[in-house]
């Protein structure tokens, strides 16, 4: 049901952004792109727990850079028109990709646990 929801939402969304469609776009890509990284980063497996804050830190700077590099290259190849539709779409990708990367960690943490019993 949330699935649906959030296709919905993100159906609706690309319609009405038709005439700024790269700065949605722009938006989707930065924002998936740097939610992956930050994910990546943070969640990395380490035997030393006293590393889980310095993995988080690095998480938030890959993703602030990965950021900043997607807006300027955006601005730069003049992808971004729209510079409202763009932040919208990245705020509301954004969020959407760590909703699912949550959801796919925690699918894996219960194959895990259910693979051990």
């Amino acid at each position: 049901m949330k699935f649906l929801f959030i296709l919905l939402i993100s159906v609706i969304a690309g319609v009405l952004s038709g005439e700024h469609f790269h700065s949605f776009m722009a938006g989707f890509g930065v924002a998936s792109l740097a939610v992956g990284v930050a994910y990546w980063l943070a969640f990395r497996s380490t035997q030393y727990p006293q590393m889980a804050f310095l993995l988080l830190l690095t998480g938030l700077m890959a993703k602030l850079g990965v950021t900043v590099f997607g807006v300027m290259w955006g601005l730069e190849n003049q992808v971004i028109h729209s510079p409202f539709v763009f932040a919208l779409s990245y705020l509301f990708f954004s969020i959407v990709a760590t909703y699912g990367y949550f959801k796919l960690r925690e699918f894996q943490l219960n194959r895990l646990e259910a693979a051990r019993a």
